[in-house]
C-alpha cells in the first residue's frame, strides 16, 4: 500500500506559487515598466486590465470542476506560468518589448486565475475539515512569503543585476524573469511528484468526492441561476449598497496603489522619491508587505474578539487615514531611507487591518445555500474594484502631479466612510464562539 503524501509535502509549495504569478502581473510589472520608460498613464492603465482574468475567472470556474480533474489543472497552469515567465523573460530585450511582455502577462494572469481556481478546490478535496482549519495559517503564510519574494527579493535581484551589468536595464530584467521561470518549472516538477491523486477519478472527468466538492452546501444550480440568487438574496436596497461597499470600499487604495509605486521609483525632477529597484525591493516588497501582513493578523484577531461591527469604524480608519503618508512624502521628498521605510510600514500595516472588514463582509454577504459560488462572485468584484480606479490613476497623477494626486487620494477616503455607514452587519458576526 502506497504511503500517503504529507500535505506538509505540497500545501506550503502550492500556495508559494499561487502568490508568485499574482505578483509578478500586478507588482513586478509595474517596476518592469516605468524603468523601460514607460509613461505612468500607461503603465497603470495596461497593467489594470490584467485584474480582468480575476473579474471574471467565476465565468470558468465551472469548467474546472467539470473537465478533468483538479490535479490535472493545476500542473497546466503551473507549466504555462513558467512558459510565460519564460515569455517574460525572452521579449524583454526585443523591439517588441512592450507588445511581447502585456502577451505573455496576459497569459499569466489568465493562468494564475485558473491556478487559483484549481488550487482552492483541490485543497478542499484533498483534504478533511480538521485539516483544512489546521493549515489555513500556512497557505496564507507561504503565500505572503511569496509576495515577498517577489516584490522584495527578485526586484531586489534585478536591481543588483543592473549594478552588475552597468545599468543595462533589459538585460537584468530579462536574466530575473528567466530565474523566475526556473523557480516555476522546478515547483513544477515538485507537484507533478508529490501532489496526491487519491480522492480524484483516473478515468472520469470528475470524481465523486470532486461532484460532491463543487456546491456541498446545497444542490447543484445553473450558472445563470446561481448569479440571479446573488441579486436576489437580499432586499434590493440591501443588495445594491453591498454591491456597491464591495466596488467602492477600496476605492482609495485602487488609485493609490499603482501611483505609489511609481512615485517610490519616480526621479525627483518630477516629485517621485528616486530610489532604485534594490532599494524599492525592500522598501515596498518588504518592509510593507510584511506591515500589510502583521495587519491583516491583527485585524483577524481583533474581529475574532469582538466582531465585524464593534471593529468596523477602527478598521474603516486603518484603511483610510494612513494614506495621508503619501502627503507627507510628495511634499517633504525625504532622503532618510528609514523615514521612508516608516511611512510605507505605517500605510501598508493600516491597509491590512482595514481590508479585514472587507473581507469578513464578502464572507457575511455570501452567506447562504450557495456560499462557495457567491463568494467567488464576491472576489470579482474585489478584483473590480482594483481595476476600475487603477485604469485612469496614471492620467490622472500625470495631470495634476503626485501632491495634488495624493491629496485627492485623502478626499476618496470620504467615500469609504459613506459605504461603511450604510452597510448593515449583524452584531455577532465574524465574533469568535464560545
Amino acid at each position: 500500500m502506497k504511503k500517503q503524501t504529507s500535505p506538509w509535502a505540497w500545501i506550503p509549495t502550492l500556495y508559494f506559487a499561487e502568490g508568485i504569478p499574482y505578483v509578478a502581473v500586478m507588482t513586478i510589472s509595474v517596476i518592469l515598466y516605468k524603468q523601460m520608460g514607460l509613461s505612468n498613464a500607461d503603465i497603470t492603465f495596461y497593467t489594470s486590465w490584467l485584474y480582468l482574468p480575476w473579474v471574471i475567472k467565476p465565468l470558468w470556474s465551472p469548467l474546472v470542476d467539470l473537465v478533468k480533474t483538479k490535479r490535472w489543472w493545476i500542473l497546466i497552469m503551473q507549466l504555462l506560468i513558467g512558459a510565460a515567465l519564460g515569455g517574460v523573460a525572452f521579449t524583454i530585450p526585443t523591439n517588441f518589448w512592450l507588445q511581447g511582455t502585456l502577451f505573455f502577462f496576459w497569459i499569466m494572469a489568465f493562468s494564475s486565475a485558473t491556478h487559483d481556481i484549481a488550487a482552492d478546490g483541490y485543497y478542499m478535496i484533498a483534504l478533511d475539515e480538521h485539516e483544512q482549519s489546521l493549515f489555513v495559517g500556512i497557505r496564507s503564510t507561504f503565500y505572503r512569503l511569496a509576495t515577498i519574494i517577489g516584490s522584495g527579493i527578485l526586484v531586489m535581484i534585478a536591481g543588483a543585476l543592473q549594478e552588475r551589468f552597468g545599468q543595462s536595464i533589459p538585460l537584468s530584467w530579462s536574466l530575473m524573469f528567466y530565474g523566475a521561470c526556473a523557480l516555476f518549472v522546478a515547483l513544477w516538477l515538485w507537484h507533478s511528484a508529490v501532489l496526491p491523486k487519491a480522492k480524484e477519478g483516473a478515468t472520469t472527468a470528475v470524481s465523486v468526492d470532486e461532484k460532491q466538492c463543487l456546491e456541498p452546501e446545497a444542490e447543484q444550480k445553473s450558472m445563470l441561476g446561481l448569479i440571479v440568487d446573488f441579486f436576489t438574496k437580499f432586499p434590493v436596497k440591501e443588495t445594491i449598497i453591498g454591491i456597491l461597499f464591495m466596488l467602492l470600499y477600496r476605492m482609495p487604495e485602487g488609485l493609490l496603489a499603482k501611483v505609489s509605486a511609481l512615485f517610490l521609483v519616480d526621479n525627483t525632477a518630477v516629485g517621485g522619491l528616486g530610489l532604485t529597484a534594490e532599494q524599492y525591493g525592500l522598501v515596498q516588497g518588504t518592509v510593507g508587505v510584511i506591515g500589510l501582513t502583521l495587519g491583516g493578523i491583527i485585524g483577524g484577531i481583533c474581529a475574532g474578539t469582538g466582531g465585524l461591527k464593534k471593529w468596523l469604524w477602527p478598521m474603516v480608519c486603518a484603511i483610510t487615514l494612513p494614506d495621508a503618508v503619501y502627503i507627507y512624502l510628495s511634499y517633504y521628498l525625504p532622503s532618510n531611507f528609514f523615514i521612508i521605510n516608516a511611512c510605507v510600514f505605517i500605510e501598508q500595516f493600516g491597509y491590512g487591518f482595514g481590508f479585514t472588514a472587507y473581507m469578513l463582509y464578502l464572507i457575511y454577504y455570501s452567506r447562504g445555500d450557495y456560499k462557495t459560488s457567491h463568494y467567488a462572485l464576491c472576489t470579482a468584484f474585489m478584483a473590480l474594484s482594483m481595476m476600475i480606479p487603477g485604469l485612469f490613476a496614471g492620467n490622472l497623477q500625470e495631470a495634476v502631479g503626485y501632491q495634488t494626486f495624493f491629496i485627492i487620494v485623502m478626499a476618496c477616503c470620504i467615500v469609504t466612510f459613506i459605504m461603511a455607514a450604510l452597510i448593515k452587519v449583524e452584531p455577532e458576526f465574524g465574533k469568535k464562539k464560545d
